[in-house]
């Protein structure tokens, strides 16, 4: 579809009570009605806006049932991108340090490297996707991952790989951080908070499947092959995004300014402390679980001898339990219970689960087998199916406008956190779990300090509710 196709009108959204920042209620740019981030006011005002910007983008708007489950699974696949590039790769990592005769740390680096650059691949794609609209962003980074992706497969040395990684990051950043661009332009208030959690319902399938793929794959070629089907991957996916995904920011809608512009609203979102309290909050969770994603492989299949199939397969169960954590989120506490308050639970049990695989890793309980560690990732790897999309729903609900650039912020912190404590989990070698356990409750305290001290959520004035008490 060209770039003049179809633009979404946004569905109206329920009431979800939020402290906004100042300034954001009342008339948008060009004095155009918005509503406010509660959802409620001026709603009638907002929809017709978003339908009168359609119109002018294509002279009608695409019928909202039939675009919300179009636009659900396309997002869906487009988060999948991540887990996809991250988790297929997983089962391989220890025969890419005897392949490419590399100590564990150093491949590693092509975890902290696709990390490092899906981080800045953001912070530079996001404010494009505000200017120039969603979908010309979106193809041209995808057609990069997919150039990335196979070079990645032809690597001949580790250093040469780290450097695609990095690359297939920066592209596939795209997929990423303008998917939630989308979702802020169609949805508010507790439709925003059940979108994420059913698009975790799509995404979710991927680190389900993919570690199951490679370790399947690893059974009828070598870690390269692995690549060869990400790049494959990537071909269909652009393929769809270009036949089927309509543009979702109408012209009207769009920044005309240019750097200044742009660093103005990053320096204009970050001031405001409960945006950057939930960012960060958001970020270093992230950190907490992306230790898990990059030392398990060691841990499971190197100190606790497991096949690359039982890893996948465990991996598979503890991303189950983050995607049905999601949708417990989605469809039974939204609307019930204050966001931050399920924010604040689910940020809990990570502390709990972190503190008590430390105390596994040092041998408190005596010598341990695979299970009771298991056990701790499980519970770990589920709260952060009510943790991860309450802090992205509470940090985009306080933003109307430039949601591409408020998208950037929210995933640059969460992939440049990662990628710094990628490296901490295998500074002991590859005979200890205590690193990864270290670095899972640091990064989890971290977080409870931020959501604490900076979002103040007992504070009525910066306390989003997802629709009751």
């Amino acid at each position: 579809m060209p770039e003049g196709g179809a633009s979404i009108s946004k569905p109206s959204a329920g009431p979800a009570g939020t402290g906004a920042p100042e300034g954001t209620r009342g008339t948008g740019r060009g004095g155009k009605p918005h509503t406010a981030p509660d959802g409620t006011a001026g709603a009638k005002g907002r929809t017709a806006g978003a339908a009168k910007g359609a119109g002018a983008a294509a002279g009608r708007a695409v019928p909202g049932r039939r675009t919300s489950l179009l636009v659900t699974l396309l997002l869906g696949g487009l988060t999948a991108t991540p887990p996809l590039a991250m988790d297929m790769y997983l089962p391989a990592l220890p025969e890419v340090t005897r392949s490419l005769h590399a100590p564990a740390a150093t491949v590693q680096l092509t975890l902290t490297a696709c990390l490092a650059g899906m981080a800045f691949g953001q912070l530079l794609v996001g404010p494009m996707s505000d200017r120039w609209g969603r979908r010309r962003p979106l193809l041209a980074g995808l057609a990069v991952y997919v150039v990335a992706t196979a070079l990645c497969a032809v690597a001949p040395t580790v250093e040469l790989l780290v450097a695609f990684r990095l690359a297939q990051g920066l592209a596939g950043a795209a997929a990423i951080v303008i998917a939630r661009a989308v979702a802020r332009d169609l949805y508010d208030g507790v439709a925003l908070a059940r979108f994420f959690s059913t698009l975790m319902l799509i995404s979710g399938l991927a680190p389900i499947l993919a570690p199951v793929v490679g370790g399947q794959i690893l059974r009828v070629t070598d870690w390269r092959g692995v690549f060869v089907v990400l790049a494959v991957i990537g071909v269909l996916l652009t393929v769809v995004v270009w036949v089927k995904l309509p543009e979702t920011l109408a012209p009207a809608d769009r920044h005309d300014g240019g750097v200044g512009e742009t660093l103005g609203s990053m320096r204009r979102l970050l001031a405001d402390r409960v945006f950057t309290g939930y960012t960060l909050a958001g970020g270093f969770a992230f950190a907490s679980l992306f230790a898990y994603v990059s030392a398990s492989p060691f841990v499971v299949q190197e100190i606790y001898g497991a096949s690359p199939q039982t890893f996948s397969l465990l991996f598979g169960l503890n991303s189950i339990g983050l995607m049905v954590m999601g949708q417990v989120n989605g469809k039974v506490l939204v609307g019930r219970v204050r966001l931050d308050r399920v924010l604040g639970v689910g940020l809990a049990v990570v502390l709990v689960a972190a503190t008590v695989l430390l105390l596994l890793s040092l041998g408190v309980f005596g010598e341990t087998g695979l299970v009771p560690v298991a056990v701790a990732l499980f519970v770990l790897m589920s709260a952060m199916g009510i943790t991860l999309p309450n802090t992205q729903t509470l940090a985009l609900l306080r933003t109307k406008h430039s949601a591409g650039s408020a998208s950037a912020l929210l995933g640059t912190t969460s992939f440049l956190v990662a990628a710094v404590v990628t490296p901490l989990v295998g500074i002991a070698g590859e005979d200890t779990a205590v690193p990864m356990a270290v670095v899972q409750l640091a990064s989890a305290l971290v977080a409870t300090a931020c959501f604490l001290g900076m979002c103040r959520p007992w504070k009525s004035g910066t306390s989003t509710k997802g629709g009751g008490v």
